[in-house]
């Protein structure tokens, strides 16, 4: 219940202007987050301390107003709309910022960084503004860690610094005896920087990755010597000194048995990115590619519902909202495709399957497209690459496309009438394909055969998938050149706005934590926050699509028509 002297002056502050969003969620939801729901993660000893239910409330609204935890606890001292929202009464002097951080702190170890969000949706469904069936629509973008972009050189450099600083802190006299600590503090005394050596010539940058390098290995020769006390070895920070030495030089012995360290190179195996490390101090953030843009971090996944567009391109009038209705927070280096059997069955475990699930192409393939009718009954809309070969860019050959494949007589036949030699089952990449080829005295004296192959042992040869894949993927490429299925697919393009609003709102661009699991958690209470905005616009009747019309394409709308 909301204290009445509370409830009284925030009503009476709140009748100019606006109707706080705040106290609207207070209004329409209630106690959203009982306290009970987060009992795990708070046991009953100890001295009593803030409720978690209005700590998760907290975060929430800290995240609709992209605060940090400074601003959210000053908030709660003096905003008389926060302190309705959260039942308090007037003269509540609220609690210390370290309290949140303490707050993640436990969600995250006890695996309650989705309990807010399901508590949310599953209120939403109670309502009936949620629910299995209907659309849904998903796609990621980039998160960009909360560390610094280290290259090779700087990594290899910060890590031996930070292993330094833990064991200058918990064994110093230990760490006197086994390094030069003068030479080794004008060396480490401060954060290893790229623009230190930037002047420096190229052979400089070199000798120093090399002396970053002996410097870590004798360090680790140190911690794990006999005579060392054997818990400095299991010091994290030392744990992460070994595995980036290990990733990035080589330890090997010349000619007169002497020991060389080498920084590691292709040729050497440097190991892939999905398990390189890039940072000492955030052991899950990766470096990738995406198109032209590169960067240090993770990506993230929303999926939101899409209600049905009428003929005027809008949904129908009292629709519900579209609403976020999960959240997966992956590295950097994970795939689209590798998501999307993950994320139909968190959708499904949360009881929201959608009939149809509209994704751009990066999720597709269709052994997916199949593997998610047969699991779920889900139809994705998604468009399949067309293919790629040689002859279909070309635009003036035989592609695939124009031989005819016969599963049952395990053949396929040419343009020219000309039927394959052999056809051999085989799993590249670890996919089931048959490999089928063509005899070279069949290709060799065709007069098509500049158009077919341009293969040295002139043979043309197919790849193609099992049969019941083939036949989907060859059915959705048709399907989706018609016009109905791309009016259809009209409607992903809306998860596009959703991503900039997390991005504008919630500041999900850039993280504010260190690790995959609060990097998790604050993305899942942006997806809570941008519910409680668009349920706020529900409540108060704003137009659906009020973000994405212009204000100058309103004003033409109303403007009578130009004359003849």
């Amino acid at each position: 219940m909301v204290p009445e002297a509370t409830a009284r002056a925030a009503r009476a502050a709140a009748r100019r202007g606006a109707y706080p969003l705040a106290m609207r969620v207070r209004d329409e939801l209630g106690e959203l987050f009982a306290d009970g729901e987060f009992a795990a993660a708070f046991g009953r000893r100890g001295r009593p301390g803030w409720s978690p239910g209005r700590l998760a409330l907290v975060t929430a609204l800290q995240m609709v107003e992209n605060l940090s935890d400074r601003a959210a606890a000053a908030r709660v001292r003096f905003g008389m709309d926060w302190k309705y929202a959260l039942g308090l009464e007037l003269d509540d002097e609220g609690f210390d910022p370290s309290v949140l951080v303490e707050f993640r702190d436990r969600l995250v170890r006890h695996g309650l960084e989705e309990k807010a969000l399901d508590l949310l949706l599953a209120a939403l469904v109670g309502r009936g503004l949620l629910g299995a069936g209907g659309g849904a629509r998903s796609d990621s973008t980039s998160v960009v860690a909360a560390v610094r972009d280290l290259n090779r050189m700087d990594l290899a450099g910060e890590s031996v610094r930070a292993a330094v600083e833990v064991l200058a802190v918990a064994a110093p006299d230990w760490l006197a005896g086994a390094v030069q600590v003068a030479a080794w503090s004008r060396r480490y005394g401060r954060r290893v920087d790229a623009w230190g050596v930037a002047a420096a010539s190229t052979a400089d940058r070199e000798r120093l990755a090399h002396d970053y390098g002996v410097d870590g290995f004798a360090l680790l020769t140190a911690v794990y010597d006999p005579a060392t006390p054997g818990w400095l070895a299991e010091l994290p920070a030392v744990d992460v000194l070994r595995r980036v030495l290990v990733q990035n030089y080589v330890r090997t012995l010349d000619a007169d048995g002497r020991e060389v360290v080498r920084r590691r190179e292709t040729q050497d195996g440097l190991p892939p990115g999905r398990t390189r490390l890039t940072s000492p101090y955030d052991l899950d953030a990766r470096r990738t590619a995406r198109h032209t843009t590169t960067w240090t971090g993770y990506k993230v996944h929303l999926s939101e519902t899409c209600q049905p567009l009428g003929p005027d391109g809008r949904p129908a009038p009292g629709s519900p909202p579209n609403l976020v209705t999960n959240v997966a927070t992956t590295e950097a280096t994970v795939t689209d495709n590798a998501m999307t059997a993950i994320l139909q069955t968190q959708l499904a475990t949360r009881g929201l399957t959608p009939a149809r699930h509209y994704l751009d192409a990066g999720y597709a393939s269709a052994a997916l497209v199949l593997d998610t009718a047969r699991t779920h009954g889900t139809v994705l809309v998604t468009p399949l690459l067309t293919n790629n070969s040689p002859q279909a860019r070309a635009g003036n050959g035989y592609d695939q496309t124009a031989f005819t494949i016969d599963f049952d007589q395990r053949q396929a036949t040419c343009p020219q009438g000309r039927t394959s030699n052999t056809w051999n089952p085989v799993r590249p990449h670890g996919k089931d394909a048959i490999h089928i080829t063509f005899g070279a005295m069949t290709c060799r004296p065709c007069p098509a055969r500049p158009q077919c192959t341009t293969s040295r042992n002139a043979r043309r040869t197919l790849l193609v998938r099992p049969r019941e894949i083939h036949e989907s993927q060859q059915a959705a490429r048709a399907l989706q050149t018609t016009p109905d299925w791309k009016n259809d697919y009209k409607q992903r393009a809306g998860v596009e706005s959703t991503i900039h609003q997390a991005i504008t709102t919630t500041g999900i661009r850039r993280t504010r934590y260190r690790g995959l699991p609060k990097t998790h958690l604050h993305h899942v209470y942006a997806a809570v926050a941008l519910n409680l905005l668009r349920l706020d616009d529900h409540w108060n009747n704003q137009p659906f699509d009020r973000t994405r019309t212009s204000h100058l394409a309103r004003l033409a709308a109303t403007q009578p028509p130009p004359p003849n």
